[in-house]
């Protein structure tokens, strides 16, 4: 059985986004961090992602074309295409890259059966997305990137109206002042 794993960027006052949508301040700045991410990404057989984070993350079914791409880069790109993605969207038409299904709503016994039957641990992205997992008692890790910035507002990384015992399996300082929590659900399958 695979985990279902809740893995985002957030400012330190706990937002993913700021009032205005945007989410750049979550973007790696430097190699250190970009090698860690990809290795942590690694272990997804599928990604369920919502329509916006489907939109940021279809630039890996191209970036190993670009020029004077670094090699982790390469790999990554490489890793991504090989998954299964699902992208959670009311309004996508149609996919922009391969091993991707578009499904119009959450079904949170679609997910339990894809968990069930999965090799590989599956990542949920997108605050929303990730809301009606985390509802439906499927999320099994929270794992947050923790970037030193406060935003003030915009959209939080995690539903009010919840409540889910945590505990704390793995934690990492980087060099330029982000932090790395990852926290098991307990209850959940580990």
């Amino acid at each position: 059985m695979a985990r279902l794993i809740y893995m985002m960027n957030m400012s330190l006052d706990g937002y993913t986004e700021d009032e205005r949508g945007n989410f750049g301040f979550g973007a790696p700045r430097d190699e250190e961090v970009h090698r860690w991410i990809f290795e942590r990404v690694a272990s997804f057989g599928t990604f369920l992602n919502g329509r916006r984070m489907y939109e940021t993350m279809v630039y890996w079914e191209t970036a190993h074309t670009l020029p004077n791409q670094p090699q982790f880069v390469v790999d990554f790109a490489k890793q991504w295409q090989a998954a299964e993605k699902i992208v959670y969207s009311r309004t996508l038409a149609e996919p922009r890259s391969a091993r991707t299904r578009i499904e119009r709503a959450f079904d949170s016994e679609a997910v339990r059966q894809l968990k069930a039957a999965a090799e590989q641990d599956i990542s949920i992205a997108g605050p929303e997305l990730a809301a009606h997992a985390i509802r439906a008692g499927l999320v099994d890790e929270l794992q947050m990137r923790i970037c030193p910035v406060v935003i003030g507002g915009g959209k939080r990384y995690l539903p009010d109206g919840v409540r889910v015992d945590l505990e704390l399996a793995e934690e990492r300082r980087f060099r330029n002042g982000e932090i790395f929590l990852r926290y098991a659900v307990r209850g959940q399958s580990k």
